[in-house]
């Protein structure tokens, strides 16, 4: 191990970043005034330094033309519930008469009934806007000010993370902005927040101790301006602490080479997600940027990882707390097993201090955020961008304990509170209000030659339906065309590459270990990649022979074999073959072609019956003569194919399949999509071992 000197060498303190003034007079002339609050919106949330996706909200309070009466009302466009301000368009905003909103007061029974608050925001609605308001609602309504801006900047929430932070709020701002203690958002603290705003007129802005920052202008650009100085403000105060010590004590332990984070990330993600217990399984998520290095190398890391995340928006998304793991033990499964186990119950005892008979039943009580020194950050979610997602919001809160302990000790929240948070009803009924998942969302595919047309096909299927995919081709260009393809119509976050021929051992290995660290295991083996070739026996070269072995057999046994370890790792997994007729008929010049299919076909069955102990499946889809988006029928395969027939090369070699087939009709990547697709789902979890024929019928391949 490094000394300790020369490692803080190697991790100075990350200072905070300053924000810029992004604001455009150009691109905001001319709007309306909700244009002009969701440019403002837009522009904040395009800079992760002032706000972090889905949180934070802005709001205007505009005069509008009542529908009803027609007379001139004050309207409070503000960012409704769920929404992300960076991406949201004007439907995202909620609409309500500020009247309707100001004479709820009259209707507060105090702080036990502030929830039932929330019921009557719907009776304000404006203009019949489906748009469900937030619960940081009232926060807007209430103080008198045109324009506002409620966002949770990690430099920021370090000063109302902190023991320091009211007396360090005082010496940067002096009396422009307020501080309120800790409150719960809603009702109460918006009455409180007025309160406050009124003893001490002339503020530019209010902390809220644990949550945030609120401030406002009279103008949409003004309103901007003040919120990016407040927060370049408590930035570059940050930086000058931080500049007199190191960052969490300073530096315990090295960080691992790149490379070998990466290697002991592939081993340590598919046993955790393995031993994860519950019904619907999760993905992960892989970070080592600086940030969390800096920390879970620190002298302080274990005693501020315990204390957990301080900002409601960190915690909703991350749990309190995360699990820790010792470097030296990540090959152990018993001790992983034993990790998992003592956080659950952990979990488990937290609720149960803390829940009432009136809250939710536990929820899913895994971790999250699983923390390892020298190695970086792993989370787990239902699903890949949600995993992304908590780790971005743990590296948030990550910057706010560097923060808060540079001008005092960092101030988590209070047990009861916290859990009042995470199972406050609200919350509950935002989750039931979520559409159900689709179906394979939470599994995690591999397709090998998914850069030609019935690759291509699976992979998006597979997509269509909320799968992760590893996209593999030995072909880079047409790899990365598909990957820019699929990625924009289903998402970046589900879709991978990597460049892989799977006839060389070390690429296969390369890329499943590259699968296991992008998405944290696999579920799904699509073996599809292929090639074909016609000669007559005596012209078949031993080249042409080992050439359709090699990628036929050898390589579905390769990918098979790394697929396997993982998959049992997972409590199992499906393995779908793409075979051909030629598995089952024999066919005229293409000896070599033919038998390595034939080959390929039983590899299926054999690993079907091993595979069966570990929950492993092994199917086989034989399509026939699919031409249309294929690069196989691309090749001289195509004429090859043809002059066996004794037709033209073109239209009339698919006229001669259509013809032979029993159903006449063509069958093309999509119809074998839907064959994958079959085995890797649940609809055929009783079936392994078997063969599916798309083919639009051909006796010759009946498997009877």
């Amino acid at each position: 191990m490094a000394s300790k000197a020369s490692i803080k060498a190697e991790i100075p303190a990350i200072p905070f970043t300053i924000p810029e003034n992004r604001w455009s007079d150009e691109a905001a002339a001319g709007l309306s005034p909700p244009q002009l609050l969701l440019y403002r919106s837009n522009t904040l949330g395009s800079d992760l330094t002032v706000t972090n996706y889905g949180g934070g909200n802005t709001s205007a309070k505009i005069r509008e033309r009542d529908p009803l009466t027609g007379a001139e009302v004050d309207v409070l466009w503000v960012k409704g519930s769920g929404g992300d301000i960076g991406s949201m368009r004007l439907d995202g905003f909620s609409t309500l008469y500020l009247e309707k909103l100001l004479r709820l007061e009259q209707l507060y029974r105090g702080l036990e009934f502030e929830d039932e608050m929330v019921d009557y925001l719907p009776h304000c609605t404006f203009n019949l806007n489906p748009r469900a308001a937030s619960i940081d609602t009232p926060l807007h309504a209430y103080l008198d000010y045109a324009q506002i801006d409620h966002v949770h900047p990690d430099a920021i929430i370090a000063l109302a993370a902190s023991s320091g932070g009211e007396r360090a709020t005082r010496e940067i701002w002096g009396g422009e902005v307020g501080w309120l203690p800790w409150k719960r958002p809603g009702f109460e603290l918006a009455l409180r927040l007025r309160g406050l705003v009124a003893k001490q007129p002339g503020m530019r802005g209010v902390m809220l101790a644990g949550h945030g920052m609120i401030c406002w202008g009279k103008t949409s650009k003004e309103c901007y301006d003040n919120t990016i100085g407040l927060i370049g403000d408590a930035a570059r105060y940050l930086n000058g602490k931080l500049e007199d010590s190191p960052a969490f004590g300073g530096a315990k332990v090295a960080p691992l080479p790149e490379q070998e984070r990466r290697a002991a990330a592939a081993r340590l993600m598919p046993r955790l997600r393995g031993l994860m217990t519950g019904n619907c399984p999760k993905v992960a998520h892989f970070s080592d940027d600086a940030e969390t290095l800096e920390f879970v190398c620190s002298d302080d890391f274990e005693r501020l990882a315990a204390i957990g995340t301080s900002c409601p928006d960190h915690f909703l998304r991350t749990k309190i707390a995360p699990l820790t793991l010792d470097p030296g033990k990540l090959d152990d499964s018993d001790y992983l097993s034993m990790s998992l186990a003592n956080y659950r119950e952990a979990y488990a005892g937290y609720y149960k201090r803390c829940a009432s008979h009136l809250d939710p039943p536990i929820r899913d009580a895994n971790p999250v955020v699983v923390l390892v020194p020298g190695l970086g950050r792993v989370t787990y979610a239902a699903d890949k961008m949600t995993a992304r997602l908590a780790g971005e919001f743990y590296a948030n809160a990550i910057n706010v304990m560097r923060g808060a302990e540079a001008i005092g000790n960092y101030i988590g929240l209070d047990e009861q509170e916290a859990f009042n948070i995470e199972y406050w009803a609200l919350e509950e009924a935002k989750l039931q209000r979520m559409p159900k998942p689709r179906p394979l969302v939470g599994k995690i595919a591999f397709v090998t030659g998914a850069a030609g047309g019935i690759g291509a096909a699976c992979a998006a299927r597979l997509l269509a339906d909320g799968a992760c995919v590893m996209l593999t081709d030995r072909d880079a260009d047409a790899l990365e065309s598909v990957r820019d393809s699929v990625a924009d119509k289903f998402g970046k976050d589900l879709v991978r590459a990597a460049v892989c021929d799977v006839t060389d051992e070390g690429q296969v290995q390369a890329a499943f270990d590259a699968c296991a660290s992008e998405f944290g295991g696999l579920d799904i083996l699509i073996a599809n990649a292929g090639l074909a070739s016609a000669a007559p026996i005596e012209a078949t070269t031993i080249e042409l022979w080992r050439r359709n072995h090699g990628v036929l057999v050898e390589g579905y046994f390769l990918t098979s074999r790394a697929a396997f370890p993982l998959m049992a790792q997972q409590g199992g997994g499906s393995i779908v073959f793409i075979g051909s007729k030629n598995a089952l008929a024999a066919s005229t010049n293409a000896s070599a072609y033919a038998s390595a299919k034939a080959a390929s076909l039983h590899l299926a069955r054999c690993l079907a019956l091993e595979g069966a102990e570990h929950g492993i499946r092994v199917n086989v889809v034989n399509p026939d003569a699919v031409i249309r988006g294929s690069r196989i029928w691309d090749s001289s395969w195509r004429k090859e194919r043809a002059d066996a027939y004794g037709v033209d090369s073109g239209e009339e070699l698919e006229e001669h399949y259509r013809k032979r087939s029993m159903l006449k009709l063509d069958v093309l990547p999509e119809d074998i999509a839907e064959a994958v697709w079959y085995f890797a789902s649940s609809a055929s979890a009783k079936s392994t071992g078997n063969i599916v024929n798309v083919d639009a019928g051909n006796a010759q391949a009946f498997t009877r």
